[in-house]
């Protein structure tokens, strides 16, 4: 990797030596993530009608570490472990649905897991990558960047409670470092009190963390949430 700039653009330079332009498909900060020189993995697109063929999916850090650049695949990595049962409490659903309207606020909720019309579980998917100095104490943070769309999911999800759904704040880790989660109270005040909010008025808050397989990363264990 040689810079990120204009927020959703990348160089990179090939092994032979070339330097060529893809797609960062990243909204956030990207703090602690970008190391200049690090290997990278991207994906190809066969669609012609794309400026840039290539994305930005891995990263790896010079501590060995890596990194889910990708935040998209946030939703795909939380449905696919839903469905093969890796996650316990998000177990006995018949209907997964994605990306449905909800809310008071015009929202989409990332995962509907229903038993029919009376038995739903919203699940609100975030991707988390921000690891902090010193790196080998593992405390990942959430968000890396102020959010004022983060905050507005938060207020939706204490709203399904209220209504008498079950409401999920799953944190995906894609970052292979990260061995809890915490609110980034330094990062975005607002967001952290939010949170702790959201938590005290029934939103059941989760975080699972990726690991390295051969066909790309896989969610595989649970790590601590930390409200301090």
């Amino acid at each position: 990797m040689v810079r990120r700039y204009k927020r959703f653009l990348t160089d990179v330079k090939l092994a032979d030596g070339s330097i060529i332009t893809v797609h960062c498909p990243n909204t956030g900060s990207m703090k602690n993530c970008i190391e200049e020189g690090a290997d990278v993995w991207l994906s190809k697109s066969d669609n012609p009608k794309r400026k840039y063929q290539y994305t930005w999916e891995y990263l790896r850090t010079r501590r060995g570490h890596t990194i889910g650049i990708n935040s998209g695949r946030a939703n795909e990595l939380a449905a696919a472990a839903i469905t093969a049962g890796v996650i316990p409490a998000l177990a006995g659903y018949s209907e997964l649905k994605r990306e449905v309207k909800y809310g008071d606020e015009n929202s989409r909720i990332d995962l509907l897991l229903s038993n029919g019309e009376d038995c739903r579980c919203y699940v609100e998917v975030k991707s988390v990558t921000l690891l902090e100095d010193p790196p080998s104490r593992g405390l990942g943070y959430f968000p890396d960047a102020v959010s004022k769309r983060g905050a507005k999911h938060l207020r939706e999800l204490v709203s399904v409670v209220r209504k008498g759904h079950r409401a999920v704040l799953f944190f995906c880790v894609q970052h292979t470092g990260i061995l809890e989660v915490r609110p980034a109270d330094h990062v975005n005040t607002i967001y952290g009190t939010l949170l702790r909010e959201a938590a005290r008025a029934g939103v059941e808050i989760m975080a699972f963390k990726c690991r390295v397989a051969q066909s790309g990363f896989k969610l595989w264990r649970e790590v601590p949430v930390v409200l301090p």
